[in-house]
């Protein structure tokens, strides 16, 4: 199968195009039983909710957060403010959405979101965990508006280890809501103020914490399509550099909340088990076949990082290397560590706290931190759901990629579908192993990746000119063939 990644609509009018995108999204939610409405008891809660949040006495409207997302989110869990330390460290402010503070244990917003999950995206769709009114309005960090948060402080000295972590319940206003092509384009010209500029200096040396301690990041590409009239047009998207400085203070957060549950033994951890050494070993017989040097005692992190995914064969061994980072999972406990609480890729224990909005298991893991950093009981309404939230996480994460895959294999039907018959240039990236004759080609000008047959072996990593045989909407096949 193809990888997997996140394709976004980057503009669409009223044409045919886009009346047969969205009627092809409607069918995958009905195939999936998703649906971005709630039930109107859950509307009318969360309406009751919004209109009456618990905020905290602890006033941080002074401080000139903003949020980076991409253009037109509404969801925004996170807003940032980055300062210089006395010591010549640096101290970064994170505010996470309060959805606690609107939520209640067994109220509807929360047995619906036990339902769900998490927020599912796919192009100009998206199914969301919490009802829009609080998700995009009363919980969101929109510029301008006092939210509750749940307040980050973490210090770290000139060489980016962190010295200190405090999270605790606060009320914040966000200055600015600003998209990552805003801030990218002020480091660039020199007119961001000092709060981006240390993003990317901190950024810059997370980075390379992360490749001193062994932590990997693939660098798969997104793609954007353009829905105009009768076509649609698709391409691959390289990520902004302040989109991975972005991410790192997230993991920052991340790594700060797991060291506080794995302290006192209680929590809710994002996993990665370490890979098998057999698939490591065929990664290196794969990076042999297509003629990449792969020296014996270079691990596969920094391997990975050697790899420049605009050359045709590094591409084919980007997406060989996904397989190392498949069965992520989670693991809660109370009372004692897990057996494997380790998030390989990252090379370190990590939890997900940042995204309350989108994803069920912040809420809990937060208000864990929360209660170890005030010295108080964690509440029993977290301890009683500890135990089953691993299954409902890894329920909703299948469902996304179900989600995300369906809708990717619809758009590039969609992109292709005037063109059966038509001949590409591409490149192998695939092969499979029980079938040699099957695998994925990488095709340009569209920009899409799909499945592709021969009559002989598939030569992986090669540049070859495959014939689209199919390009189906309704059933959202799109298949190549090597002649």
């Amino acid at each position: 199968m193809p990888s997997s990644r996140v394709v976004r609509v980057r503009s669409v009018d009223d044409g045919v195009a886009a009346a047969t995108l969205r009627g092809g999204i409607e069918a995958i939610l009905t195939e999936l039983d998703v649906s971005p409405t709630f039930p109107p008891e859950v509307e009318a809660a969360a309406e009751a909710a919004a209109a009456a949040p618990r905020l905290p006495e602890l006033d941080r409207t002074d401080v000139a957060f903003v949020t980076i997302d991409p253009d037109g989110a509404r969801d925004l869990d996170q807003a940032m403010h980055l300062s210089r330390g006395d010591d010549g460290g640096y101290v970064v402010r994170y505010a996470i959405a309060d959805v606690a503070a609107f939520v209640a244990a067994g109220d509807p917003v929360d047995v619906e979101a036990h339902k769900r999950g998490e927020t599912l995206y796919g192009a100009d769709t998206k199914v969301p965990l919490h009802p829009p009114v609080l998700s995009e309005g009363a919980a969101s960090l929109l510029p301008d508006q006092v939210r509750p948060a749940l307040l980050w402080t973490i210090r770290l000295d000139a060489e980016g280890t962190r010295t200190d972590v405090q999270v605790e319940r606060a009320r914040v206003r966000s200055t600015a809501q600003l998209t990552y092509e805003q801030v990218q384009g002020a480091l660039d010209d020199g007119t961001a103020d000092e709060s981006m500029v240390l993003l990317k200096e901190v950024g810059e040396i997370r980075i390379a914490r992360e490749a001193s301690r062994g932590g990997v990041s693939l660098p798969l590409p997104e793609q954007d399509v353009d829905v105009q009239g009768e076509r649609w047009h698709l391409e691959f998207r390289e990520q902004l550099p302040v989109e991975r400085w972005n991410a790192q203070i997230s993991l920052l957060t991340g790594f700060a909340a797991a060291d506080l549950m794995m302290y006192a033994r209680v929590g809710l951890l994002r996993t990665l088990p370490l890979p098998d050494p057999r698939d490591v070993q065929r990664l290196h017989r794969t990076a042999r076949a297509l003629g990449i040097e792969w020296p014996a005692e270079l691990l596969y992190p920094d391997f990975i990082r050697s790899l420049d995914p605009s050359i045709p064969a590094h591409a084919a061994m980007v997406n060989a290397c996904a397989r190392l980072l498949r069965g992520s999972g989670y693991v809660a406990f109370d009372g004692e560590v897990p057996a494997q609480p380790l998030h390989s890729a990252l090379a370190e224990e990590y939890a997900h706290v940042t995204a309350p909005l989108r994803r069920l298991g912040d809420r809990y893991a937060g208000e864990v931190c929360l209660a170890l950093c005030a010295g108080t009981e964690i509440p029993d309404w977290v301890h009683a759901a500890l135990p089953g939230l691993p299954k409902t996480l890894q329920g909703s994460a299948s469902k996304a990629h179900a989600y995300e895959r369906a809708v990717l294999d619809l758009v590039e039907a969609g992109v292709l579908a005037d063109d059966v018959g038509e001949t590409f240039a591409g490149v192998v990236v695939d092969v499979d192993e029980k079938d040699p004759h099957r695998g994925v080609v990488v095709v340009h000008d569209p920009d899409v990746e799909a499945r592709v047959v021969s009559g002989a072996p598939l030569p992986l990593g090669t540049d070859v000119r495959v014939r689209l045989s199919v390009a189906d909407v309704a059933t959202r096949k799109v298949e190549f063939t090597l002649d």
